[in-house]
């Protein structure tokens, strides 16, 4: 095979290139000259100089270039593939081609293929499996609050999350050469075991925030009571006239022991359907922190650091801004807002 040719001067001229050459020559400009100014062969500058004077044009005679190996019916035939199977790799589809129609085609004549058709290999969006009936019950829930507006206002949003000490969301990226894969610096690590971190809950409202809580441990439905719901949900719901508690599913949260608390202190709960966490607005203000703290050039030791860092820092009161204006936007309908449901339950 030819070896790749990766200097710039081996590379096809582009329509700007062949009318600044045209305009240097008309300027009086020798071939070298021009040559020099638009670092190319001088070659290559009386063989456009020599087309525009010849034939009054500076396009590519068509067909000219190697030929591809493939035909348009053939790049339908490689789209159809892609789409059939979206998760296939590039040299998975080469194999594919070749024994589909006996043609031996590169991974890298695949992936120009079908970046000529506007294929290309992104990151997936990810979510929970849904089942027909998670699907049926969201789509349900959110017809069922399609027409709230001012209901929105008394909704407390309240969910637990965890913030590992190592942030690694899969959106890292490196910048090297070629060679330096094995490099440390641009190398990332990662733990097999579990990554130390804090678990934190946390509720917000219309205009106003619950304390953060840290949770050490396991949460069962008896720490639930004692260390989240008595000392600061309740009382935060009671400040509240008309608040309507929302949570998720989880089995601390959905415990007999905990219905019948909820019950005798007469809190009013939002029915919630399962598998759900993308409705509560509150995720948004976990997946900011989230992010902010990846970005955060300070490093943190400690999982005591980190809970100082949450705790103490302003990234809780992000809700001050974020919470607020997204929860205004939630006005109930099924096309836009929180509540957003397509046909199929998905959101």
């Amino acid at each position: 095979m030819p070896r790749r040719r990766k200097r710039a001067r081996f590379e096809q001229l582009t329509e700007f290139e062949r009318g600044r050459i045209i305009g240097l020559r008309e300027a009086g400009l020798s071939y070298r000259a021009v040559a020099s100014r638009v670092q190319r062969n001088s070659s290559t500058v009386m063989r456009v100089w020599k087309q525009w004077t010849d034939e009054c044009r500076t396009t590519r005679k068509s067909g000219s270039g190697p030929r591809n190996v493939t035909s348009a019916r053939d790049d339908r035939h490689l789209v159809r593939m892609a789409r059939t199977d979206r998760t296939a790799s590039s040299r998975q589809l080469a194999a594919l081609w070749s024994i589909a129609t006996g043609v031996s085609l590169c991974a890298s004549s695949i992936r120009r293929r079908l970046l000529q058709c506007g294929l290309r290999a992104r990151t997936p969006l990810y979510r929970i499996p849904l089942t027909h009936d998670h699907r049926r019950l969201r789509l349900q829930w959110a017809n069922q609050h399609r027409d709230w507006r001012a209901d929105w206002q008394h909704v407390v949003f309240s969910d637990e999350s965890r913030f590992n000490l190592w942030y690694h969301d899969g959106r890292i990226r490196v910048r090297r050469y070629a060679g330096e894969r094995h490099l440390p610096e641009c190398i990332i690590e990662r733990h097999s075991g579990r990554t130390p971190g804090v678990m934190v809950w946390g509720a917000i409202a219309y205009h106003r925030r619950s304390q953060l809580l840290r949770i050490v441990g396991n949460l069962n439905s008896n720490r639930y009571i004692r260390e989240v719901l008595q000392p600061e949900a309740v009382p935060f719901l009671q400040s509240l006239p008309g608040a309507v508690f929302q949570q998720d599913n989880a089995r601390p949260h959905t415990a007999r022991i905990v219905k019948s608390f909820f019950a005798a202190q007469q809190v009013q709960l939002l029915p919630w359907p399962a598998c759900s966490p993308d409705m509560s607005p509150i995720e948004h203000v976990w997946d900011v922190i989230g992010r902010r703290l990846a970005r955060d050039p300070r490093p943190v030791a400690s999982a005591d650091e980190l809970w100082d860092h949450l705790g103490n820092s302003a990234l809780w009161h992000i809700q001050d801004h974020l919470g607020n204006s997204a929860l205004r936007r939630k006005d109930g309908s099924v096309q836009s807002g929180w509540v957003i449901a397509d046909a199929a339950g998905y959101l």
